[in-house]
């Protein structure tokens, strides 16, 4: 039998091999990582709710079951956490706001009570950003997230507390959500693995947000873990009928196996700069090797840049913001204010003259990034909004009909304009995350993958023209040693072409030295 300290170790498809061998029980992997949640979690504050209790009962459930012969699948007795922001019965889903603690569920969230339903074992809810909106997780609820890799650093928002608990082996697999990169930037920050499926392949009914009823950037949950094996684990797991049973939205589509794909005939797009923020030198590095990697396996490889991207990305904010503000200063009403949340609310909430005059200073300024966004956010009229509609609908068209035209079947690209963030320093730079709003907006598949981390001779950052570019060059300077991850981006409904493309990246480059291997403790 392994011992406790070594099921921390494993992986969410070696626990599951192990668990499905009799090698390991239920129970014990499962004490073993609530153990190390009590030894760790103090410093990295990863948590927002354990069920040790409840936890070790469904463990031994599992292991009767398994001994009486009825094993519910893959995940039967495999720990997993659940981010806050998804329903769980009795629980509140609270974003970080006091003003939600009463608001209980009554049942399980879709996703929740399928993965119950598969056998895995609930061990926790983990910790975002105050309304899910910024690239860290904090609140003032449950505090500051902090990530394993550097306790001076965030692990990134919003499914933060996921890829925390994750990369430090407090969990083998967890469930996050993700509207601008809420998955996949924290698997950057984190040194883990994690994918944004397709919009509405996986259920998302009893997930909560703070702009309930914004459905032109709609938020999709997925996996995150330490490999993206594991990822393919846990869409191999879950049946799609009864995945389309448990929301409407959601076709009852079978995904081909990942192995089944032929990484030497698939056509590899790449780009590194996305015009926004240019990428620091160790995430220009990432996606170049990643790229490398799978040229090395056959594949063709062209350099890419899908069209419009500045504009796109500028639609993402102007869609968010469509309301002026209102819905977010209401949930916000008399509640302590994050510092990152609150320049975002300010943008959002100036009047129409202000904004525009602050544009004008701005753009005199040299600050053309920022003259853009203030001229992209704030309230608009209804007709405005379906204009704004039309105008993202057209852009997600023609990204579609680019990648079709250079017959590519994925994408290769930074999730994040740098590598994870000092405490505090996603305010005012929100526009670092517009590698992954791209694809938020086009609601295509996109995955994050490890590749690096940050080399000492690459935290300076020349040429700064900007207050984003010295913004950027700030958290450079302090990212020595820091993991960095690419994202790769496919077809809807083609996930497992994203999967298989991560996987080889993955194989290809797990014994190189500066690979991020998780888990590590802080």
């Amino acid at each position: 039998m392994s011992t406790a300290t070594d099921l921390t170790q494993h992986s969410a498809s070696r626990l599951a091999a192990l668990l499905a061998e009799g090698a390991i029980s239920a129970e014990e992997t499962a004490r073993a990582h609530l153990d190390r949640i009590e030894a760790l979690d103090p410093k990295l504050h990863a948590f927002t709710t354990v069920f040790r209790d409840e936890a070790l009962a469904e463990a031994r459930r599992a292991d009767d079951e398994r001994r009486r012969g009825e094993v519910r699948g893959p995940l039967h007795g495999l720990p997993v956490t659940i981010k806050e922001s998804l329903d769980m019965a009795g629980q509140a889903s609270t974003l970080g706001l006091l003003s939600r603690r009463e608001l209980r569920a009554t049942s399980d969230a879709a996703i929740v009570q399928l993965l119950k339903r598969a056998g895995a074992v609930v061990l926790g809810r983990t910790n975002v950003s105050q309304l899910l909106l910024f690239h860290e997780s904090r609140n003032a609820l449950f505090g500051q997230t902090a990530n394993p890799w550097s306790l001076d650093h965030t692990p990134g928002g919003s499914s933060g507390g996921e890829a925390a608990a994750i990369a430090s082996g407090m969990s083998p697999l967890g469930i996050g959500t993700d509207i601008g990169g809420s998955i996949r930037v924290p698997a950057h920050f984190a040194g883990i693995a994690g994918i944004k499926p397709t919009l509405d392949l996986w259920p998302n009914r009893g997930s909560n947000g703070a702009l309930l009823g914004q459905e032109l950037i709609r938020s999709q949950l997925g996996p995150m873990a330490r490999t993206a094996r594991d990822l393919a684990l846990a869409f191999s797991a879950l049946d799609p009928a009864a995945l389309s049973a448990m929301d409407a939205r959601v076709p009852p589509l079978a995904l081909p196996d990942p192995a089944t794909v032929d990484i030497a005939g698939l056509r590899v797009g790449f780009y590194v700069n996305d015009g926004m923020l240019p990428p620091s030198a160790a995430v220009a590095r990432a996606v170049t090797k990643a790229t490398s990697a799978l040229h090395a396996r056959g594949a063709t490889v062209v350099p890419f840049t899908p069209p419009a991207i500045p504009e796109t990305v500028f639609g993402y904010f102007s869609a968010l913001t469509s309301d002026g503000g209102a819905t977010v200063a209401a949930l916000l009403k008399g509640a302590e204010v994050d510092p990152s949340l609150q320049s975002l609310r300010a943008l959002a909430m100036l009047p129409p003259l202000a904004r525009t005059t602050a544009a004008r200073v701005a753009g005199l300024a040299g600050e053309r990034r920022l003259q853009r966004l203030l001229e992209s956010v704030g309230e608009r009229p209804t007709s405005g909004l379906w204009r704004l509609t039309a105008t993202l609908r057209q852009r997600r068209d023609a990204i579609f009909a680019a990648m079709q035209a250079e017959r590519l079947d994925v994408v290769l690209c930074p999730p994040h304009a740098t590598a994870a963030l000092p405490h505090g320093g996603s305010r005012d730079f929100a526009l670092a995350g517009s590698y992954a709003m791209l694809w938020n907006v086009c609601q295509f598949p996109a995955g994050v993958v490890p590749v690096t981390r940050v080399r000492p001779d690459e935290t300076h950052r020349l040429d700064c023209k900007d207050r984003l570019e010295r913004r950027a060059a700030a958290v450079d300077e302090k990212s020595a040693g820091l993991p960095v991850g690419v994202q790769v981006v496919g077809f809807p409904y083609r996930d497992h072409v994203v999967l298989a493309a991560m996987i080889a990246i993955e194989e290809a480059l797990q014994s190189e030295p500066d690979l991020p291997v998780t888990p590590v403790a802080p």
